[in-house]
């Protein structure tokens, strides 16, 4: 089991956890990450883009001009897409651009994520985020006694005051364990989780 410190908010060390193999040692595998990473940026779309095809173009009930004798290229409609405010050529028409994950596949995507952070020694764990106030300024100074700066912030349960203090952070994210992504894993240097969050994430993955 790969064994990690804990910290505190003053970047001092708390002693040590034993992270379970089979969530955050596993065998990275990119192939699932990437698989995973499209999936999420495809539910993001909106899908709400529409266009005009020739049949819904309004007008064009009657034939523009006669068929021979005025030199120009015969036309039957003037909603056709060769003219000018025609209708679209396969116009694009509102759609869902989710795609479906297997779910051994986006277990697999976010142990891969997770191990990825321990390996590459990115992962910090807290004893916890507790504050005296939901201040940015108390946010900023934790951060920097973590030497973090692009940071995701993992906490189990939405915790309002970690939330509002790290709002107004350029670069610094903050999400509950249960809503974790491997997009936002990938996306930030550091990824640091509170000793609760890790115990709830172990508690789905493992």
């Amino acid at each position: 089991m790969p064994n990690v410190s804990v910290y505190k908010t003053d970047g001092k060390t708390a002693g040590t956890i034993e992270l379970k193999d089979e969530v955050f040692g596993v065998e990275i595998n990119k192939s699932a990450m990437h698989d995973a990473i499209v999936a999420h940026l495809a539910a993001k779309r909106q899908g709400t883009q529409s266009a005009l095809t020739r049949s819904e173009v309004r007008g064009g009930g009657i034939k523009p001009f006669r068929q021979k004798g005025t030199g120009r290229a015969r036309q039957g409609t003037i909603r056709a897409p060769q003219m000018t405010h025609g209708g679209i050529v396969f116009a694009p028409k509102p759609r869902d651009y989710s795609m479906k994950l297997n779910k051994k596949v986006r277990a697999l995507a976010m142990c891969s994520a997770l191990s990825q952070k321990v390996q590459d020694e990115s992962l910090i764990v807290m004893e916890d985020l507790k504050m005296t106030a939901p201040k940015t300024k108390e946010m900023a100074a934790i951060l920097k006694n973590l030497k973090a700066e692009k940071a995701l912030i993992v906490t189990n349960g939405k915790d309002e005051d970690v939330v509002r203090a790290a709002a107004n952070i350029q670069g610094v994210k903050t999400t509950p364990a249960a809503t974790l992504s491997v997009y936002d894993i990938l996306k930030y240097d550091k990824f640091i989780v509170t000793k609760d969050a890790v115990k709830a994430i172990e508690e789905v993955y493992a």
